[in-house]
């Protein structure tokens, strides 16, 4: 029998077992380098295509949650 995250129409949270080693306590550096990080995943903001004459249309360095882990 294989595991599907949809249980009975509702999702089952997986977070406590990818991702063990975060803290509840988190010390201020990894809390400031968590911030940044946040910051830089984002958009690009739309100004930014229309001065580059749509030559960047997206953020390259994009990160999802799930499939990337920062490492720290």
């Amino acid at each position: 029998m294989e595991f599907y995250p949809f249980v009975y129409g509702f999702i089952v949270s997986l977070t406590p077992l990818l991702d063990p080693l975060q803290p509840s306590h988190k010390t201020f550096r990894i809390k400031q380098k968590l911030a940044k990080k946040q910051r830089q995943n984002r958009p690009i903001p739309y100004w930014i295509r229309m001065r580059t004459d749509n030559t960047i249309r997206y953020n390259a360095k994009r990160r999802h949650w799930r499939r990337t882990k920062l490492g720290f």
